[in-house]
């Protein structure tokens, strides 16, 4: 489907600069210009709400008046039958009778507010609208805010609910960005969701079809909402009878207000985002879903939570029960709390499918607990892609950022391998920067990387590599060389053994005879030696002494210490990374020995892990300048210093 017209745009735009705009002279040296959103987000939200509901409001009020016995949730059912509205307004009172008068106006604002239906009242509590009110009362600018909101047109018949949300994303990352907050935390740029929702769903184009086709999409770090709603639309154009249930969790109180708010306003259930820290308490625990959608905060330091969630991972096969990652980072929490709550796979080949951001760290942090989740995800075969974003594309970051899609149901082809997609090429610049994003990936950018994921296997290797998960794990297998050392006896090896209990001046001409002798002999011939001397020779002495005599030779044999075991050089150590899905001789003797024909290496001591090394993989060398072009810019360079030192000279 084409992008959003000009003229949408436009729209959304311009109103969101009235909104703001004229906000301003109403707000300007009554509250703080960074608390600017904290005040115009409720009132853009009421009279967006009370526009919905003008032309039924008479008969809902009427309506709910006829049925004041029944408990409220019963009243809202009721309403939802009869005008197919999920929530309602009964107050007598709106923003242009307010407004018509300025008298009591606070009080009567507080009576407008609590005639709306209870099922979405923690709207108002989220936004702190009661406290926002009385500091506008206060300082005598209540009645012309209220006016000014009232006379916005903001009805759907000519601010389309697409557009309000464009409305409402400009006036956030406005209201976050004077905070000096990053705006990336609270939601997601466009482009990027669309990337993540095309690619989640373009498996299913065949059973997205029928009356009967249904489908659930969760986000455990809502934001404002936009995932969830981006994904609805994206489904619904593809099957426009299509059940579509959206679920969301989100903390900040404002973003889950904006985030419910939006929903309501595009047709969503009341309690679709339901506010609380997904770390601490999955709202919706043990549901499942078909979609799952989130970009959780990047370095979110997670220790306030830690004995809760410490405890949650006691408990084997739960969320966080594969493994925990340091407290300075929480994103592989969200990544491994994501992948348990996809739907397992089913008989009739659906299962769950996710598409999570993280920056790089969760690609190879070598710590236990994130090694431990990665490693789960890769023997569980969840990890379907991985795809890196351009740089810039987030309001909060210009970092390096990726998308994990994982799959309980991968399609046969796909089975047992991962496929990782270098989309950082993919961009084009913005007009106007946001924060930190200034770059974005249009429908051209973002159509190159849906084929290459369609196109698996046969995709242009440039930007897509398709391995398996043995490819990303590893032993590191410690590589040695056996040293060769030979028999010389010097003062310096005598200080040595000085230190030692058992040593006496009467075995220095001992050490002496021994000068040259084969070191490897050492163990019988300093013993015959001490003994014909009439001295002692404990076991510890003769380790002692071999350690005292030895000096490094080329040309000496293989050394090896009283217990025929190899003795290892000590200056040529190193460890060599064999990933899983190679044989370790085959890779010593390709990439080790043809350059250390005398390295050794222990198996059985090698240390298991994984990384995803995604920028190593997708590293292509640059061609070095030939050397006469170098010698040719260096002699025109020392030319022109020449000159200069000429000129200089004759001044």
């Amino acid at each position: 489907m084409a992008e959003s017209t000009t003229a949408s745009t436009s729209t959304s735009t311009t109103t969101a600069r009235i909104v703001w705009d004229t906000a301003d002279k109403f707000l300007r040296n009554i509250v703080d210009e960074e608390d600017y959103g904290d005040f115009i987000l409720p009132f853009t939200v009421l009279r967006r709400l009370e526009c919905m509901l003008a032309d039924s409001k008479e008969q809902v009020t009427d309506f709910v008046a006829s049925r004041g016995a029944l408990p409220p949730h019963l009243i809202d059912i009721a309403v939802k039958d009869r005008f197919k509205l999920s929530f309602y307004n009964v107050s007598p009172l709106d923003l242009a009778t307010i407004a018509s008068v300025d008298d009591n106006v606070e009080k009567s604002l507080k009576s407008y507010i609590a005639g709306f239906s209870n099922n979405i009242a923690d709207i108002w509590v989220s936004f702190d609208f009661v406290r926002r009110v009385q500091v506008l009362a206060e300082a005598n600018r209540l009645h012309s805010v209220v006016k000014h909101f009232s006379t916005l047109d903001l009805a759907p018949s000519n601010v389309e609910n697409t557009t309000m949300g464009d409305v409402f994303e400009d006036i956030m990352y406005r209201a976050f960005n004077k905070k000096g907050k990053a705006a990336g935390n609270f939601y997601t740029p466009r482009d990027a969701i669309k990337l993540m929702v095309d690619i989640l769903i373009t498996n299913d184009d065949d059973t997205l079809a029928g009356e009967s086709a249904a489908r659930s999409v969760y986000d455990p770090t809502a934001g404002s909402g936009g995932m969830l709603l981006i994904a609805h639309h994206a489904l619904k154009r593809m099957n426009d009878k299509i059940d579509v249930t959206l679920y969301g969790q989100e903390l900040m109180p404002s973003a889950f207000a904006l985030g419910k708010a939006d929903l309501l306003i595009q047709g969503g259930r009341p309690d679709a985002i339901k506010q609380g820290n997904t770390l601490v308490e999955d709202l919706y625990e043990g549901q499942t879903y078909d979609y799952v959608l989130s970009n959780p905060p990047f370095g979110m330091d997670w220790s306030a939570d830690e004995r809760s969630i410490r405890d949650q991972a006691k408990a084997l096969g739960t969320r966080f029960s594969h493994g925990l990652p340091s407290t300075s980072d929480g994103q592989m929490l969200f990544l491994a709390h994501c992948a348990s709550k996809l739907s397992p796979a089913a008989k009739n080949g659906q299962g769950g499918r996710a598409a999570v951001v993280s920056n790089a760290s969760p690609l190879f942090t070598s710590d236990k607990g994130p090694n431990a989740i990665r490693q789960w995800l890769l023997e569980s075969d969840l990890i379907d892609a991985i795809i890196a974003l351009p740089m810039s594309m987030f309001y909060g970051t210009g970092i390096a950022t990726y998308v994990w899609i994982l799959d309980t149901k991968k399609d046969p082809e796909r089975q047992g391998k991962i496929q990782l997609i270098d989309g950082s090429g993919q961009w084009a610049s913005m007009r106007k920067g946001m924060g930190d994003k200034r770059r974005e990936m249009r429908k051209g950018n973002r159509t190159v990387v849906l084929e290459a994921y369609k196109a698996f296997e046969h995709a242009d290797p440039v930007i897509s590599r398709v391995m398996r998960p043995e490819d990303f794990m590893f032993r590191d297998v410690p590589v040695f060389k056996q040293a060769r050392l030979a028999t010389r006896f010097s003062e310096t090896s005598v200080e040595l053994l000085r230190k030692h209990r058992d040593f006496a001046d009467g075995y220095i001409p001992v050490l002496k005879s021994l000068d040259r002798t084969p070191w490897n002999e050492l163990p019988k011939s300093f013993p015959q030696a001490a003994k014909a001397a009439g001295l002692k020779s404990s076991i510890s002495l003769i380790g002692a002494v071999m350690s005292a005599l030895a000096v490094p030779a080329a040309d000496a044999p293989l050394a090896v210490d009283r217990k025929g075991m190899p003795v290892i050089a000590d200056d040529w150590k190193m460890t060599e990374r064999v990933p899983l899905s190679e044989d370790v001789v085959e890779h010593m003797e390709r990439d080790v020995l043809p350059f250390a024909p005398d390295a050794q290496w222990d198996v059985s001591k090698a240390k298991h892990g994984n990384e995803i090394p995604f920028t190593r993989i997708f590293y292509t060398p640059e061609e070095p300048r030939l050397l006469a072009e170098i010698d040719s810019d260096v002699q025109k360079i020392m030319g022109e210093l020449a000159a200069m030192f000429e000129a200089v000279s004759e001044e």
